[in-house]
This record gives C-alpha cells, sequence and structure tokens, in this order.
C-alpha cells in the first residue's frame, strides 16, 4: 500500500468509511494515470495496492470469507476508482463483476465454486474470455470459433480471444467455446499456468490504454471435465445487474472532466476580462449543464441498482431492459459532460498534458462495451410494446 493508505476494507465499519477509503485510493491512482496512458502500460502498481486493501475480495460471498458487498455499493466504489483512473476501474470492473455474478447466480458447481473464490481470497483474479475477431461481440449471439474437444480425461482448448482485459494481470480465464462436433456451446475455466496459455501484447486501441486488453491465444490447452464450468446458449444470459460497473466506470470519468474544468475556469483569467473565466453566463451555463447530466446519470445509476439488490433472482430478469438503459444514458450523459468540459477549457483541453484529452478518449470506449446502444433500443422498443 501507498504512504498513508495503510487501512484494509474489511477494517472499515461503513460503507462511507468504504467510500473514504477508496477516494483515498483513488487520487493515487490519478496521480499515475498520465503516465500509464501515454506508454499504453498496465497499471501494475494500482491493481497491487486494490489487492492489498481487501478490495477485491469485496463481492466474495459471505460464506467463503468475503463481504458480499451490494451492486449499490459496487457501483459507488467502482465510480470511485475511475475518478482517479478509468482504466483501472474498468479492468478491475470485470473481475469484481463476475465474482458478484457468479455468486448469485450459483452457475458453477459448488467444489469448483469454493475453490476459486478461496483463491481470491488470497488475491487471485478472474475474468471473462468471449470476444473473438470472427464474431465480434459476445452479446450479439455469434457462436465462439474457438473448439473445445473431449478426451479422455477432459478437454482440448484451441482458439484465439480478444479484448482480454487485465490480461497482464490474471490468474483465471473463463473462456468460451464450441463443443465439437456438437451444437454446444460452454464456458471452461482455465488457469494461467496451463501449458499452452499466451498473452499476444495486440492491445493498440487509442481508449482505455491502460487495460492490458491484449489476445488470449490457447494452443492445445488441456483442462480437467470439472473445468467444463457452465453451458449456455450464445447472446442469452438473462439479466446482468453486474454489468452496471461499466456505465460507473464512465460516470466517474465524467466527473473528472466536470472537476478539472471548474477548477480551470475558477483559476483562468485572461486579460480580456477582469475575474476569471467562472464568471462568464456562458461558463457557468456549461457549469449547470454538466451538473444536471451527472445528477441525472447518477440517480437512473443507483436506482436501478438499488431495485437489482432489493429483488429476488427469480425476480430480477425483468429489470432486463432496464439495465441496459443505464448504461445507454449513462455513458452517452457522460460523453457528453467531457464534450462540455472540453468547451470550458477551449484548445488546451488537446494538449497531450492535459488530462481532458484523455478522459475524451476512454470515455468513448463506453459505446462499445456490452450492451450494445442499438441493442439496448431495441429491448427497450419491445419492452414498451408488450407492456402496451
Amino acid at each position: 500500500m501507498s504512504e498513508g493508505l495503510d487501512m484494509q476494507f474489511q477494517e472499515t465499519r461503513t460503507f462511507e468509511e468504504k467510500l473514504k477509503l477508496m477516494r483515498e485510493m483513488s487520487e493515487q491512482f490519478r496521480t499515475r494515470a498520465a503516465k500509464v496512458d501515454e506508454e499504453a502500460s498496465f497499471p501494475f502498481e494500482n491493481i497491487k495496492e486494490l489487492k492489498a486493501s481487501g478490495y477485491t475480495q469485496l463481492t466474495v460471498p459471505k460464506k467463503y470469507g468475503g463481504e458480499e458487498i451490494t451492486l449499490y455499493e459496487l457501483v459507488r466504489l467502482q465510480e470511485q476508482i475511475a475518478i482517479g483512473d478509468g482504466a483501472t476501474a474498468l479492468a478491475i470492473g470485470w473481475h469484481m463483476g463476475i465474482v458478484k455474478n457468479l455468486a448469485e447466480k450459483r452457475l458453477w458447481r459448488e467444489e469448483i465454486f469454493k475453490r476459486v473464490m478461496e483463491d481470491v481470497k488470497k488475491g487471485a483474479l478472474l475474468n471473462g474470455a468471449a470476444s473473438e475477431p470472427q464474431t465480434g461481440s459476445p452479446t450479439r449471439g455469434g457462436k465462439p470459433t474457438t473448439i473445445a474437444r473431449k478426451t479422455e480425461n477432459g478437454w482440448i482448448i484451441n482458439g484465439r480471444k480478444t479484448f482480454t482485459t487485465m490480461s497482464p494481470v490474471l490468474d483465471y480465464f473463463i473462456v468460451s467455446a464450441s463443443i465439437e462436433e456438437s451444437d454446444e456451446v460452454g464456458n471452461f475455466l482455465i488457469h494461467r499456468s496451463l501449458p499452452g496459455i499466451i498473452i499476444e501484447e495486440t492491445w493498440d486501441s487509442v481508449a482505455m490504454r491502460g487495460t492490458g486488453s491484449h489476445d488470449l491465444v490457447l494452443m492445445d490447452v488441456e483442462v480437467l471435465s470439472d473445468e467444463y464450468v457452465e453451458r449456455f446458449v450464445p447472446g442469452q444470459k438473462g439479466a446482468n445487474g453486474w454489468l452496471l460497473n461499466i456505465p460507473a466506470c464512465y460516470l466517474g470519468i465524467a466527473q473528472a472532466a466536470q472537476k478539472y474544468a471548474i477548477h480551470f475556469a475558477k483559476t483562468y483569467s485572461p486579460n480580456s476580462i477582469s475575474g476569471t473565466i467562472i464568471d462568464i453566463p456562458a461558463v457557468q451555463q456549461r457549469v449547470g449543464e454538466m451538473e444536471l447530466r451527472i445528477l441525472e446519470a447518477k440517480h437512473f445509476l443507483y436506482s436501478v441498482a438499488k431495485q437489482w439488490d432489493a429483488l429476488a433472482e427469480v425476480e430480477r430478469m425483468r429489470l432486463n431492459a432496464e439495465l441496459g438503459a443505464v448504461k445507454y444514458a449513462v455513458t452517452n450523459k457522460a460523453i457528453e459532460v467531457v464534450d462540455l468540459a472540453m468547451r470550458i477549457v477551449g484548445a488546451r483541453s488537446l494538449s497531450q498534458q492535459n488530462p481532458l484529452q484523455r478522459y475524451y478518449r476512454d470515455v468513448r470506449a463506453g459505446l462499445h462495451n456490452p450492451p450494445m446502444d442499438d441493442m439496448t433500443i431495441q429491448a427497450l422498443a419491445r419492452k414498451a410494446l408488450a407492456d402496451n
């Protein structure tokens, strides 16, 4: 942990104390964000501190020694991380959300889930590996071209996965694959230590440069029978509350942009005016518009997260369209906030030394995280037609 950040999340007594601790950590992340982005490297130090603080264990079920935090608590904490560094928030958010989803839906056999949760308690990190060059986003229902072939003792898996976020530090990959000579599709739990696992450092995006979303290549990777953990129909995974960690990330980036723009407006005083530009009505108009969008985004995100927490698992399916609507609304409002912030700051916002140009690039990545905008609008249309 960095100097002054000695407390762990398990030592906090209230959620407000957790938020305070995360604010302190997020400020440390902010000081490193520009360098990681410029180098297109990976925030190893940030992830190390999140693990050391006990944060990565917070969504582990209580029965396995975790805190089993609510979805509302998760999105608030993820939002706070993103105020400091969006790439760190997006990266660790996949681990936090997937652990929560597995716990809520009981998707895996108890013995293997227990084993993985015990590893998570020791600091292990996991993420899904579902995207492929040929299929695009897995939410659109494409069948994986990664192939699993049955053997006497288990399975042999071959394929390539793209956008494998946090790949430099993952311990487990949850890999989707098609079963050879079958219409069946499922997920395999694959440990990083297995022979045939290769990380190709292909991540060259201009946005979220620090997420380490490289390609995962699997070459004759042998897994045991019980590591075939889940069968599913592509594109049909039901309501996924945990994916609200995505809009939470972009909401955090928007607040970082808002904070920078307001500070700039309060301190910038060109010689053409007396005082600073914060006194100009047009600037105040944009500050107010930023605040309105952030308030709208917060209320929508927090409200649906709390609804999810209050419902039993069987009732959560009715939130499916709303969950997509939250991601759509919050992400697009966040983009608007960053744009308004840049209009306040002006051409200086395009300088490579200015954090706004990073926020601008990073926030747009949200358009390409699931669910996609067009799929959300179609789902809302179907809901409206069914309800009326």
